[in-house]
């Protein structure tokens, strides 16, 4: 190891783990990293870890976006379409971009990073993705046929999702494939279901609010896969914004997720790491488009969920250890 990967350390290392065990980039074929300024540190470490494996890496930079889900501009989306793999830490998603979903069309494979910070990169990215797979695997087998998912707390979680005929779907780090996408950090089993009833109360991470305080919790009332009652002014205020644009989407029950990162041993106030915690539930709200639901709204929201039940089909499953 050199004094410059010592002085890099954890960053580096996560860095490499992206660009070796997850993308599986081999020599000669190209990259190309997607950052912005206010991410530019780990873009840059992305490039280094690239350029380790092949001569055919870029780094491309561009400005802040005003909000997620914003197209990126005509060179980045050129540059991502033209080579075999990516990834695109910055400050706002472009995971549901028409850029994204065309790059991997064209056969390109990568994953995206929105918000990644410096602590969630490092933490994320620490775990063995080969174990983190085969955590979602085991996870599958147990929920994959259900007729009913039910998940309680003992701060008064008590919802009961019902699947229908959509699929559960696993993100699992593992982009080696061409036109394999995936978030980074990964490690969830997740659904859109078609219907939920019940309450959840989230004591962990949702934004705006980032990690709550010791006995903090935001409490949402589910009735036919609508959010009808949330007891926080500031999260209510939040989906009455979505809602002028949107309506009653932005209220809909998108998501069911079972975090499966065992690397990641504490939450930190990132949805994007915490959502993929071991031992943890996320419940989101509004858009499910992207994960096999028929709802799209400007919106999309996780709540985190500490030390929940789940139940499938009246049994108990275990969930990996984690936080």
């Amino acid at each position: 190891m050199s004094d410059s990967d010592a002085e890099r350390g954890p960053m580096a290392a996560a860095a490499r783990t992206a660009v070796r065990q997850c993308l599986e980039l081999q020599p000669g074929e190209s990259l190309v990293v997607v950052t912005d300024e206010k991410r530019a540190v780990i873009g840059e470490e992305c490039y280094l870890a690239g350029s380790e494996v092949t001569d055919d890496v870029s780094l491309v930079t561009y400005p802040v976006g005003s909000q997620h889900g914003e197209e990126p501009t005509t060179g980045v989306a050129t540059a991502m379409s033209g080579c075999d793999a990516f990834l695109a830490p910055t400050s706002k998603s472009i995971s549901h971009t028409n850029a994204r979903t065309e790059a991997c069309d064209a056969g390109a494979r990568g994953a995206t990073l929105p918000g990644i910070t410096r602590e969630v990169f490092e933490t994320g990215l620490a775990a063995d993705y080969e174990a983190i797979a085969s955590e979602c695997d085991r996870m599958l087998a147990k929920v994959a046929d259900a007729d009913e998912v039910r998940v309680t707390t003992d701060l008064g979680t008590d919802i009961t999702f019902r699947p229908g005929s959509r699929e559960w779907l696993a993100d699992t780090g593992d982009i080696a494939e061409d036109g394999a996408f995936s978030n980074l950090p990964a490690g969830e089993v997740f659904i859109a279901p078609e219907t939920a009833d019940g309450r959840f109360v989230v004591d962990g991470t949702m934004d705006p609010h980032g990690l709550l305080e010791e006995g903090q919790t935001l409490t949402f009332e589910v009735e036919d896969g609508q959010v009808t009652g949330i007891d926080d002014e500031v999260m209510r205020e939040e989906f009455e914004r979505a809602a002028e644009t949107a309506g009653d989407a932005a209220y809909n029950l998108a998501e069911l997720g079972i975090g499966t990162n065992t690397g990641v041993t504490e939450l930190v106030g990132s949805v994007l790491l915490d959502e993929k915690a071991a031992g943890t539930v996320h419940i989101a709200i509004g858009d499910d488009s992207g994960i096999g639901g028929e709802t799209e709204a400007p919106i999309h929201q996780d709540g985190i969920i500490r030390d929940p039940t789940v139940e499938v089909d009246g049994e108990v499953i275990e969930l990996p250890d984690g936080v």
